[in-house]
């Protein structure tokens, strides 16, 4: 039996677990399936949306991280992030310095997202090398404003907002940094992208909520591990279309192609969140890109939506070519393969 590796299950494993959940609750309006990003519970007139999600991979402000994975989940639903819950297992030998820290990096980051703690747990747990925080984040919405990765159409423009890979770049910097320094990288590149978490930023809240409010948008995904590529082929899974990308379309922020040339990692499988993939009809891509410069977001239509059969394709310098798929996170792979 193969053991599995650092990362997310294997997209084809989670399929076949999920395919043996039954819901028969009605007031279930969507449950766990690839690619959706959040669940979605009837409650009367509203929706209940919830998203859980953790942070493992980074140990400096996890805390700060999970309040905005999360977050991002629920504003991708066309939700506003209104709840938080956390789980924080510190190893042995923490300090309460240490459950401090992460805790006043949940208060500032929920803060700054107008979001209220409202529960959670924490306990020093066995055989742990490094912190863990999973978070659950909670909003309320309505049938009308609900958006889920399965709404794509085809013919829809697929935009990308920011560029890539925000968070992957941050991550590899702060906690890889003796490394990149080993390969090449000046010291200047590795602060540059260490504050990544914060300028161009992590969070999508803000530019998924005025997409909401400026067109009609069809659907939304936060393309996290497994980076752009995984992303686009779970929007494919879910809304059983074919998608055709534009590779030179795409913008790669420069200390991103930098650190992935440095350690061989290649950048459309590396942990992206920060940006936001919307589609929309064509008819509306300009007013929708526009609404997003004024408030700051760089934004670009990097492809279509295609039928099924035309495939998920990356049209490039040399000619079309399957868009890649990435068995896991190229951060997950790097640090497997320093252990």
């Amino acid at each position: 039996m193969n053991s599995l590796r650092i990362g997310k299950l294997p997209a084809a494993t989670l399929k076949s677990f999920l395919d043996r959940i039954e819901i028969e609750d009605e007031q279930v309006v969507l449950g766990p399936k690839i690619g959706e990003d959040a669940a979605v519970i009837r409650l009367g007139r509203k929706f209940l949306v919830a998203k859980t999600d953790p942070v493992t991979f980074a140990a400096d402000l996890i805390g700060w991280y999970a309040v905005h994975v999360n977050a991002n989940d629920i504003a991708t639903m066309g939700a506003k992030p209104r709840w938080f819950l956390a789980t924080i297992l510190l190893p042995e030998k923490s300090t309460n310095q240490d459950a401090e820290k992460i805790f006043d990096q949940i208060l500032s980051a929920c803060k700054s997202l107008c979001i209220t703690l409202v529960g959670g747990h924490t306990e020093i747990t066995r055989d742990l090398k490094r912190p863990v925080v999973i978070g659950g984040m909670l909003a309320e919405s309505d049938e009308k404003s609900l958006i889920t990765t399965s709404g794509a159409e085809l013919g829809d423009d697929i935009v990308l907002t920011k560029g890539i890979a925000i968070e992957g770049t941050a991550v590899l910097a702060r906690e890889a940094e003796h490394y990149l320094l080993s390969s090449g990288l000046s010291k200047d590149l590795i602060l540059r992208a260490a504050d990544y978490l914060f300028s161009p930023g992590i969070s999508v809240v803000k530019e998924a909520l005025t997409a909401c409010s400026m067109v009609t948008v069809h659907s939304m995904h936060d393309p996290t591990e497994g980076g752009l590529s995984t992303g686009l082929w779970e929007i494919a899974s879910a809304a059983k279309v074919g998608i055709l990308v534009e590779q030179e379309k795409i913008p790669i922020f420069t200390e991103c192609k930098d650190i992935c040339d440095g350690l061989g990692l290649d950048s459309l499988g590396l942990l992206a969140s920060g940006a936001l993939v919307i589609t929309l009809s064509h008819s509306e891509t300009s007013i929708l890109l526009e609404a997003l410069r004024k408030i700051g977001i760089n934004a670009v239509a990097i492809g279509k939506v295609v039928d099924a059969e035309e495939g998920i394709k990356m049209h490039t310098s040399t000619g079309t070519r399957d868009l890649p798929q990435f068995e896991r996170d190229e951060l997950a792979r790097f640090l497997d393969s320093q252990n």
